[in-house]
């Protein structure tokens, strides 16, 4: 994912050296501070699709739509 370059600030923060490598293989990343970007990213990237899921599905819930167990496998 295409990152815009943004405004950064210094930051001073007691990680697991074990925990950052792993992330960082896993995301791709050649630095800490690329990983810690990306792991950002993606935390904030899941929190919106997590939102939009909810919201999508309370609008269905209140569109009324009626829904019937087709196969019969569902117990009341």
């Amino acid at each position: 994912m295409p990152v815009a370059k943004r405004q950064s600030v210094p930051k001073n923060f007691r990680l697991d050296p074990a925990q950052i490598a792993r992330a960082r293989k896993a995301l791709g990343a050649s630095t800490e501070t690329e990983t810690i970007v990306r792991a950002l990213d993606h935390v904030i990237a899941e929190d919106e699709r997590n939102r939009r899921a909810v919201e999508a599905n309370q609008r269905f819930i209140r569109s009324g739509i009626s829904i019937r167990d087709a196969f019969g496998s569902l117990a009341e």
